[in-house]
């Protein structure tokens, strides 16, 4: 609370860093003293008498809440950067909620995924919509106090697991500081030194500025994942190897000059040597053929794999397609969202039945066939979204590959619930078909008939065979 008014006077009315500081003590002040987060076991590192004066260990827990807070508030410099850097350190921090049986962080950490994940959709580049101070000040005071108290006090977690979690703002402010003070300035002044201004003077773009620090951020959270009972002392030698590694490969590129040389071998491949095709629009014109005739093709065979249809998903699919239906004919402007809010909802519940209770006649060859045809599928659609000529619709950002890393990472997480369902495949195949039917929808610029008639067609085969089952 105390944060989101300092943000919301701070974004009406620009407040100095003294202002903003005083904000941040103040919040990190309720967290100590009334919501009893603390910093008081260091692991192997030090001694816990180092710090066993009260007022220490609440001046050092301050001091951590409130740089986190500035480094995930600083880190907000591009379209979408503080949020997926957060996102994807509150998924770890979820995970381990759940773990340690810590229901409370689990449950805060999932609520602030799903915030995080509807405001990505409008904040990522080109962004409509920016979480100013207010946003960024919360996500950092969110993600260090949780941090703190998953790995403090009775817990089986490394004391330094939060450097890990949120180790790449954390260097990234560290180091700009740093520099300021080296060139005689006060570290509290804004510049254009930070990691995502360095990405971009060496010839990176906007999205591709924020998805190289998702890859680095994946990448520490994945290792905090890894590395969770490990010692302090390696997790820090651990974490000062990385930031050597970083440090240094900026501190290289500035010094030689070096800059980003792009070579597209696609496009290289197709302007020299398939010249002719190119003249004549085959490589965008083959891929979206064959997406817009087997991605139904595709989910038509999908329909068929459930052994059973539920009867209250015939029902569904019934009054879906006869609203659809209605729609086509009188209202077609909402024609697009309706065929989107027909599929979005069909497609999770089919292909998961199919995979839990699939047909006996899917034999092993049959499921490797349906499974490369996701892949092909896959394979046209990015050649589609490479090649496209539209301006407008679906496209893909930064924020894909922090979708893709969860649906990779979270069920091959050790946890037998999650893999008794092969959470893997089903959300492998969800993922194909959304993307896929996005990007058709985008490419066939209003002109849906054809995709009306295949989506009542598979909505009318759910019916009936649920009807069947009766």
């Amino acid at each position: 609370f105390v944060l989101t008014i300092f943000g919301l006077i701070d974004d009406i009315r620009e407040l100095g860093y003294k202002a903003k500081l005083l904000g941040q003590i103040l919040a990190a002040l309720i967290a100590v003293l009334y919501g009893g987060i603390s910093f008081s076991f260091f692991g192997n590192i030090f001694p816990d008498s180092l710090f066993c004066a009260q007022c220490l260990t609440i001046l050092l827990t301050l001091f951590i809440i409130v740089g986190v807070t500035n480094a995930i508030n600083l880190s907000d410099g591009l379209d979408g950067l503080a949020g997926g850097i957060t996102m994807l350190s509150f998924v770890c921090i979820a995970y381990l909620g759940f773990c340690s049986e810590k229901s409370s962080i689990a449950l805060v950490s999932i609520a602030v995924i799903g915030a995080i994940f509807g405001f990505l959709r409008f904040n990522t580049h080109p962004a409509t919509v920016f979480m100013g101070d207010t946003g960024s000040q919360v996500l950092g005071y969110l993600s260090i106090t949780t941090a703190l108290h998953l790995t403090q006090g009775e817990t089986p977690f490394s004391s330094l697991l939060p450097l890990i979690l949120l180790g790449f703002p954390i260097l990234d402010t560290l180091t700009v500081m740093i520099e300021r003070i080296a060139n005689g300035k006060s570290p509290f002044v804004a510049d254009k030194n930070h990691f995502h201004h360095k990405l971009m003077r060496l010839g990176c773009f906007h999205s591709e500025a924020v998805f190289i620090i998702y890859v680095l951020q994946a990448f520490l959270v994945t290792s905090a994942f890894i590395f969770r009972f490990y010692s302090d002392c390696f997790l820090l030698i651990y974490y000062i190897v990385f930031s050597s590694l970083i440090i240094t490969g900026f501190v290289m590129a500035d010094r030689t000059g070096w800059k980003l040389k792009r070579y597209d071998l696609i496009e290289d491949v197709i302007k020299n040597k398939l010249k002719r095709l190119r003249e004549k629009n085959y490589h965008i014109k083959l891929p979206f053929l064959s997406v817009k005739t087997g991605l139904p093709v595709l989910l038509i065979f999908t329909c068929f794999l459930p052994n059973d249809i539920p009867a209250y998903f015939s029902l569904i699919g019934m009054a879906m397609a006869a609203l659809l239906s209605v729609i086509a004919l009188y209202q077609k402007k909402w024609l697009g969202g309706m065929i989107r809010l027909s599929l979005f909802m069909t497609i999770p519940l089919l292909v998961y039945l199919g995979e839990k209770d699939t047909v006996t006649w899917l034999n092993t060859n049959l499921e490797i066939i349906y499974n490369l045809c996701f892949g092909m599928i896959a394979v046209f659609v990015i050649f589609i979204l490479k090649f496209t000529r539209r301006k407008e619709g679906f496209k893909t950002t930064p924020t894909d590959f922090i979708i893709l890393f969860i649906a990779l990472v979270l069920p091959n997480l050790p946890d037998i619930q999650i893999r008794s369902y092969h959470i893997g495949m089903l959300t492998t195949r969800i993922i194909v078909f959304f993307f896929s039917f996005e990007v058709l929808i985008g490419e066939l610029r209003k002109k849906y008939s054809t995709l009306t008639f295949f989506t009542v067609f598979v909505l009318l085969i759910l019916s009936f065979r649920g009807l069947y089952t009766l």
